[in-house]
C-alpha cells in the first residue's frame, strides 16, 4: 500500500501504534541513566568515565538525527523505519550480551543511533494526517514519546531489582522485534520524491534552519525549555535524596508521577488546530517559569508533594511548546518535513544534553537553589525571545 504525501487520514488505531512507537523507540535511551549505578562498576568504569555508560547512547542518537532523520526526504519511509528499528534491536542484544566496556559501548551508541526511528515517525504522521487534524494527531504521538522517557527510568529500576541490570535491555530488544513485525504489517508506505543527493540533503537542512525566521524561532523556543526540562530531571534525584531521604524505589516513584505531564500533549494538538499557537506558547512559557519558582520553594518547606506538582507543571509545559511548534514547523514545507525535523530535533537534543550538565554543576556549586534559578532563567530567556516575535509570525 502507498499513501502520497497528502494522505487522506490516520485512523485512531495507527496513531496509537505510532505513539506506543515512539515511546518504546525513545526510552531506549534512558534505560542506562537509571541504571549507571549497577552498569558501570560491572564494566570496570569508574569516575568520570563512568558517564559514558549514559553519554554513548546520547551521542549516538544525537549522530542520527543529522545523519538518518534527514532521509525521511529521499527514502521510502516504512523501509527505514523498519531498518532502524530491527538495528536497534540487535543493538540492545549486543548490550545485554556484552561482557567489556568496548562493546557495553559499541553497542549502546548503535542503540541510540537507531532509536531515532521515533523522529521518522513524527513527520510520517503529519503527512498522513489532513491539515485540519494535524496538531491533535503529533499531539497524541507525542504524548506516547514522553511517556516512554518518563517511564523508562523507573521500569528500568523495578526490572533490575528483581532480574538484575541486564534484563531490561533484552526485553527492550523483544519489544523491538515485535514493534519491527507490527511496522510492517501495520504502516503505510510514503514514497517521497527525492531530488537532492544525501549531501545536499544535510546541506538543506542547515539551511532550512539558517534561512527560516520560523524554524529558527520554534527551534529557540523548544531548545531552551528542553535544556531546562533536561536540568531539573538531572538534578532532582540529587535533591530528593539528600533533602528529602529517598532511596531509589523512592525516586523512581517521583519521576512516573512526572509522567503526567504528558497528557498535555494532546490538549497542545487541539489548541494548535485551532489557531491557538501563540496563545498556547506563551503559556508554556510562563508555566516553566512557575514550574522552577515553585520548584525552589516546595524544596525549602520540605513540601514532597508541590515539588511533584513542578514537575507534573514543567513536563506539560515542554511538551505544550514542543508539540505547538512542530504543528507550525510541519505546516512549512510539506517536502521538507524530514529535513526540518532533523534540524529541529538535533539542536534540540544538543541543548537537552547542555541542561544535563549544568544541572550537576549548578548543584555542586550552590545546591537546588542554584538550580532552580538556572532553570527559572532558562525559561525566562525563551519568553523573552518570543515576546519579541511579531504577532503574525507566530499564527
Amino acid at each position: 500500500m502507498v499513501i502520497k504525501t497528502h494522505g487522506p487520514g490516520i485512523s485512531p488505531g495507527l496513531t496509537a501504534i505510532f505513539s506506543v512507537s515512539c515511546g518504546l523507540m525513545v526510552a531506549n535511551l534512558y534505560y542506562a541513566q537509571a541504571l549507571i549505578g549497577e552498569i558501570a562498576p560491572a564494566l570496570g568504569l569508574h569516575g568520570a568515565v563512568a558517564g559514558l555508560v549514559v553519554t554513548t547512547t546520547q551521542l549516538g542518537y544525537g549522530a542520527g538525527l543529522f545523519f538518518v532523520v534527514s532521509l525521511a526526504d529521499r527514502v521510502e519511509n516504512k523501509r527505514l523505519i523498519v531498518m532502524l528499528t530491527g538495528g536497534a534491536c540487535f543493538g540492545l542484544l549486543g548490550t545485554w550480551m556484552a561482557t567489556g566496556a568496548a562493546s557495553f559501548l559499541f553497542f549502546s551508541f548503535l542503540t541510540g543511533f537507531c532509536s531515532v526511528g521515533a523522529q521518522i515517525m513524527v513527520p510520517l504522521a503529519a503527512h498522513l494526517a489532513p491539515e485540519a487534524t494535524r496538531g491533535r494527531v503529533v499531539g497524541n504521538i507525542m504524548g506516547g514519546l514522553i511517556t516512554g522517557i518518563m517511564l523508562a527510568r523507573p521500569l528500568a529500576n523495578g526490572i533490575a531489582a528483581i532480574a538484575g541490570w541486564r534484563m531490561i535491555f533484552v526485553l527492550s530488544a523483544i519489544a523491538m522485534a515485535a514493534l519491527t513485525l507490527l511496522i510492517i504489517r501495520a504502516v503505510p508506505e510514503r514514497h517521497p520524491e527525492p531530488d537532492l543527493r544525501y549531501g545536499q540533503l544535510l546541506r538543506s537542512s542547515v539551511s532550512l534552519l539558517v534561512k527560516t525566521p520560523t524554524i529558527r524561532r520554534r527551534t529557540a523556543y523548544q531548545a531552551t525549555m528542553f535544556a531546562a526540562f533536561n536540568l531539573f530531571w538531572t538534578a532532582v534525584p540529587l535533591l530528593l535524596a539528600a533533602r528529602f531521604g529517598l532511596g531509589q524505589p523512592g525516586i523512581a516513584l517521583f519521576a512516573l508521577a512526572g509522567a503526567g505531564g504528558a497528557l498535555a500533549a494532546p490538549i497542545a494538538g487541539r489548541l494548535g488546530d485551532r489557531g491557538h499557537i501563540r496563545a498556547g506558547t506563551a503559556v508554556a512559557l510562563t508555566a516553566a517559569i512557575a514550574a522552577f519558582l515553585i520548584a525552589g520553594w516546595a524544596a525549602a518547606a520540605h513540601a514532597l508533594i508541590l515539588l511533584a506538582a513542578a514537575a507534573v507543571l514543567l513536563d506539560a509545559a515542554t511538551q505544550l511548546n514542543q508539540v505547538l511548534g512542530q504543528r507550525v514547523l510541519f505546516s512549512i514545507a510539506p517536502e521538507a518535513r524530514g529535513r526540518i525535523n532533523a534540524v529541529y530535533m538535533t539542536v534540540v537534543f544538543l541543548a537537552g544534553a547542555l541542561g544535563s550538565m549544568l544541572a550537576t554543576v549548578s548543584f555542586e556549586q550552590g545546591g537546588w537553589t542554584a538550580t532552580v534559578s538556572v532553570g527559572a532563567a532558562l525559561a525566562t530567556a525563551a519568553l523573552l525571545l518570543f515576546l519579541t516575535e511579531r504577532r503574525a509570525a507566530a499564527v
